[in-house]
């Protein structure tokens, strides 16, 4: 969950990008490519998988050239139990917020309507979320947020060693007995 609350793809969050100095900005969770003919599509595109997103066609362009932080305190992950779906919230013990890899693009409608959206990346899951579910997002540590934003840095063979699972004893994971509404 992005800060400030509960979100979900298709509604605005807080990411840090990089346009000359480091800013917060509103993106829409659901990155929509700018060759797409509708916004759509942004709904089926809120996660990208960091082992494919630098040759993807919907992702390669601003895997090189237009990268985020997208500020949370925490996630959930949904595990199915008996036929449902249980949400469990997971945050860093430190209850610190962090910055998720993200990717941002502008799509323009052709009635000059921007929308500036987003997708976080994901990678194989750490051993706690691993019991949930196999992938999980990209943390990345604060000592490698300006290597990640640094639009300068394009290089996919230095950008990909930074998505790695955050150490599972750095992190918590609580269940949520009934998710906000």
């Amino acid at each position: 969950m992005p800060v400030g609350g509960d979100f979900v793809p298709g509604q605005d969050i807080s990411a840090i990008v990089r346009n000359g100095r480091n800013r917060m900005v509103a993106l829409r969770w659901g990155l929509i490519p700018p060759w797409a003919k509708d916004p759509s599509i942004g709904r089926k595109m809120f996660n990208a998988r960091s082992e494919t997103a630098s040759v993807k066609p919907s992702f390669r362009e601003a895997f090189v050239r237009r990268r985020c932080l997208v500020a949370a305190d925490g996630f959930y992950e949904w595990q199915n139990s008996k036929g449902s779906k249980v949400p469990w919230l997971v945050r860093l013990r430190s209850r610190r917020p962090f910055g998720l890899a993200g990717l941002f693009e502008q799509w323009s409608s052709p009635r000059d309507k921007t929308i500036a959206s987003c997708a976080i990346l994901t990678i194989e899951a750490n051993s706690l979320i691993g019991r949930m579910h196999p992938r999980m997002p990209a943390i990345i540590p604060p000592e490698l947020y300006s290597v990640w934003l640094d639009p300068q840095n394009a290089d996919p063979e230095r950008l990909l060693p930074l998505l790695r699972p955050c150490p599972a004893e750095d992190m918590e994971i609580i269940r949520v007995a009934a998710f906000p509404a």
